[in-house]
Parts: structure tokens; C-alpha cells; sequence
């Protein structure tokens, strides 16, 4: 991954900040697509189930179909690109170390149809998986019509990658962020590069809200907390810490319990769950779906503090199975959704039993998506602008900060190592691929590696 010796031209520059533009053009435009998808199939969805009235026969209905969609999306994923399994994060930067094949036509039929199928059934699962490995296919497709170098073909896989992040959550700077935190062992760090995320995030998350018109998609209204509550969101990042190891550590053990079944057998699970999912739509709807709208819908609702444990656990363990079927989806939303009602439930305690005012409820849910996010992405300044951009929040900055940090902190001090670096080093395994012998442990830097 060494970048160039020799200077590039302002004209190599122009060509090369072309491409990521189109990337970024591209991916918004895919993405907005892929979206539309989703939510027409909800609405349908929806009013199938309202149109057959109460009583057993919606259980059955969705049952059927949601088993049936899972194990769809399972056998296209492994007929057309096994790889297009799970958020696909993990396989853009083993490419990016060249350790993994990209066949970037195959990944983008397999995903967006069968990101379609899994998340239009109700699965515990994000739509920025999709997006995100979509969007690095696109720019691999780009690349390959045009020569280009090492450093820059990586360079655009990045910035397809960070597009269609900016495009899940219309969060640009996260997107940026992410690719500076993530992907820092794999990603040819230089000017060019470097731009050419920035120029890809920016015009994808602008594609997407001009095709789209929204604009942050959780947002919530959240004044001053006083400073000394802030010992309170240390000791949530606390808890949040240890919650995330163990959400990693779960995550890897349920896939490779899956992975024990015989490979002829493993459409069984996805319609298991699949079915399971449709028995939830009808008695516990808020347990399913990816969680982008449920965010909002609990923090202004009043829920207790037993309802929202109940729902912590359910959607934590939704998320397990839903991400270790096999179909295409991403962990970030449902992670948001579980770190919500765990800092609910936090704050509806805090309320109840500290002098705090109700905001402080809000302020929990808002800080413990970003310190969920820390703990198992281990990126905290991704997880912070994340949750900034997307419910707009900026006077919970400091707070959220303090929670982020504690939780990543903790998490490294209990031996916890990112979700997405335990997810290559397990898919290289499977593959018969050697993964590095040692756990990266070098600081974020941004020094040049291409003049």
C-alpha cells in the first residue's frame, strides 16, 4: 500500500477528484433507490397485514412471508456473491489489504436485491450495510473502467465506502470520520485520497436529501444538563463499555455456531428466523426493523423502565441472529436502536430517583448511541458526529463526548477489539486466509504517504 514517489499533476488531480465526484453521484443516487425500495415495501407490508384484520391469520401472513423473504435472500446471497453477506464493511477493507476478491457486479446484485428482501421482512438490520458495501462496488466499477494506481483504486473503494454511509444517514462528516478510524490500517492516507472521500461523502449525502428532502433523521430536542450529571453519562459510558464487548463477543459466537450447521441445512436458520420475525411484527413491532424511525418514536414516548429493558434485550438479540443468517444488512442502526433503550432506561432511573430534570432522559439515549457505538466499533470520534448529525443535538456535544469516552476506554481495558476487525480476521480464516498476527494498535494518523 505505498503510495507514489512521483509528483502528480493538478490535471492527475482534477481527473482523479472526477471520479470521486461521480462516485459521489453514483452512490446518492443508488442509495436513494435502494431506500425507496425499502420503504415501499414496508408500506405494503404494512397494509397487508392491517387489510386481514385481527386475529391468527396476520401471525400466519407474516409468518409466511417474512420466513420466506430471509430464506430468499440467504440462497441469492449464496448463489451470486457469498460475500455479500452481513454489512460488508469487513470484506471492502480486506480488499483494500488485498486479501479479499471483489467482484463488484455480483456483490451489487446480490446485495441490493437481497438487502431488499432481508430488511423488507422486518430483520434487526441496518440499510447502511448495503449502502456502504453498494457504494464501494460502485467506485471498484468506476476504477476498473479507468487505470488507476494502488493508492488510488483504494483510495476510491474508501470514498464509495464513506458515500454510502454519508447516503444511509445524510452524515457526511461521519462518513469522512469513519474512513479516518476504521479503515486506518488499510487506507493509502494522502491528499488525494484523502479528497476524494470528502468530495464522495458531500455529494452523495447532498444527492440523497435533494432527491429525499430530509434532513437529520433522529432529531431531538434536548437544552442544557447540568455539568454535574456528567458523572452520571461516565458511569452509563461505563456500563456501555462493557455492554459493547459483550455485543462483539456475542456477535462471533452466534456466527459461528451458524457456521457449525451443514452448509446444505443453512437456509433453515434464516427461515427459523424469518418466521420468528413475523410472529414479532405483529405482537412486539417495535423488536424488529432496522430501528432508524423507532430512535425518535421512544425518546419522546414514556415508556418504563421494564419495557425498555425488554426491548434492549429483545433487539440485542434480534440483531445476533438477523446478522448471523447470512442476508445482506449492517449493525450500525440497530446498534442506535439497543443503545437507545438501554440509555432510556438509565435515565428513566436518573429521573426517578436523582434530582435531574425529564430532559435528562433524552440526553441519555442521545450520549449512549454514540458509547454503544464507541465501545464496539471502538471509533469514538465516528461515534460522536454520528450521532450529532443525525439528531442535531449539538448541545449534548460535551456530554456525549464524556459517554464515548468512558465506553471506549472501558472496552479497551477489557480486552475488547472493533466488531469490524474481529469480522475480517474471522471471514479470512473461514477463507483459508491468513489474518495479521497482531491486533492494530497504532494511533489515527493523517501523515501523507503519496506526494
Amino acid at each position: 500500500m505505498s503510495g507514489h514517489s512521483d509528483i502528480i499533476s493538478p490535471k492527475s488531480d482534477a481527473a482523479y477528484f472526477l471520479k470521486a465526484a461521480l462516485v459521489g453521484i453514483l452512490v446518492g443516487g443508488l442509495a436513494t433507490g435502494f431506500h425507496a425500495g425499502l420503504e415501499f415495501l414496508f408500506a405494503q407490508y404494512a397494509a397487508l397485514r392491517s387489510a386481514v384484520g385481527t386475529g391468527v391469520l396476520p401471525y400466519l401472513i407474516s409468518i409466511a412471508i417474512s420466513s420466506v423473504c430471509v430464506a430468499a435472500a440467504f440462497l441469492l446471497v449464496q448463489r451470486v456473491a457469498p460475500e455479500a453477506a452481513g454489512s460488508g464493511i469487513q470484506e471492502i477493507e480486506g480488499a483494500m489489504e488485498d486479501k479479499r476478491p471483489v467482484h463488484w457486479a455480483s456483490v451489487l446484485v446480490a446485495k441490493f436485491f437481497g438487502g431488499l428482501l432481508a430488511l423488507g421482512s422486518g430483520l434487526v438490520l441496518g440499510r447502511e450495510g448495503p449502502t456502504i458495501h453498494m457504494g464501494a462496488m460502485t467506485a471498484e466499477a468506476l476504477a476498473k473502467s479507468h487505470k488507476v494506481s494502488s493508492a488510488d483504486h483504494k483510495g476510491l473503494l474508501a470514498a464509495g465506502a464513506a458515500a454510502g454511509l454519508a447516503a444511509a444517514f445524510n452524515a457526511p462528516l461521519a462518513a469522512i470520520l469513519f474512513i479516518v478510524e476504521e479503515t486506518r490500517r488499510q487506507f493509502p492516507f494522502g491528499y488525494r485520497t484523502y479528497m476524494a472521500v470528502i468530495i464522495a461523502s458531500i455529494l452523495s449525502a447532498a444527492i440523497t436529501e435533494q432527491l429525499t428532502h430530509t434532513g437529520p433523521l433522529l432529531v431531538v430536542d434536548v437544552s442544557y444538563i447540568p455539568v454535574w450529571s456528567y458523572l452520571l453519562l461516565g458511569f452509563l459510558g461505563i456500563v456501555l463499555g462493557g455492554l459493547g464487548v459483550f455485543f462483539n463477543w456475542a456477535l462471533i459466537a452466534v456466527m459461528d455456531q451458524f457456521q457449525k450447521i451443514p452448509k446444505g441445512l443453512r437456509w433453515l436458520p434464516a427461515l427459523v428466523i424469518g418466521g420468528v420475525t413475523g410472529v414479532l411484527l405483529n405482537a412486539f413491532p417495535d423488536a424488529t426493523g432496522g430501528g432508524e424511525d423507532l430512535v425518535h418514536h421512544l425518546i419522546i414516548s414514556d415508556y418504563g423502565i421494564i419495557a425498555l429493558v425488554v426491548l434492549t434485550l429483545l433487539r440485542f438479540s434480534g440483531v445476533l441472529f438477523s446478522y448471523a443468517s447470512g442476508v445482506p444488512g449492517g449493525i450500525f442502526a440497530p446498534m442506535l436502536s439497543i443503545a437507545t433503550c438501554a440509555g432510556l432506561a438509565f435515565g428513566v432511573a436518573a429521573v426517578e430517583t436523582l434530582p435531574v430534570e425529564m430532559d435528562f432522559r433524552a440526553a441519555c439515549a442521545v450520549a449512549a448511541m454514540g458509547g454503544f457505538f464507541a465501545a464496539s466499533v471502538r471509533a469514538p470520534l465516528v461515534g460522536v458526529v454520528l450521532v450529532m448529525e443525525l439528531t442535531g443535538a449539538y448541545a449534548l456535544i460535551m456530554p456525549v463526548l464524556v459517554t464515548c469516552t468512558t465506553a471506549s476506554l472501558t472496552a479497551h481495558h477489557l480486552g475488547g477489539r472493533p466488531i469490524y476487525e474481529e469480522l475480517l480476521e474471522r471471514t479470512l480464516r473461514l477463507a483459508g486466509e491468513k489474518p495479521d498476527s497482531e491486533p492494530d494498535k497504532t494511533p489515527v494518523q493523517l501523515g501523507t504517504r503519496e506526494t
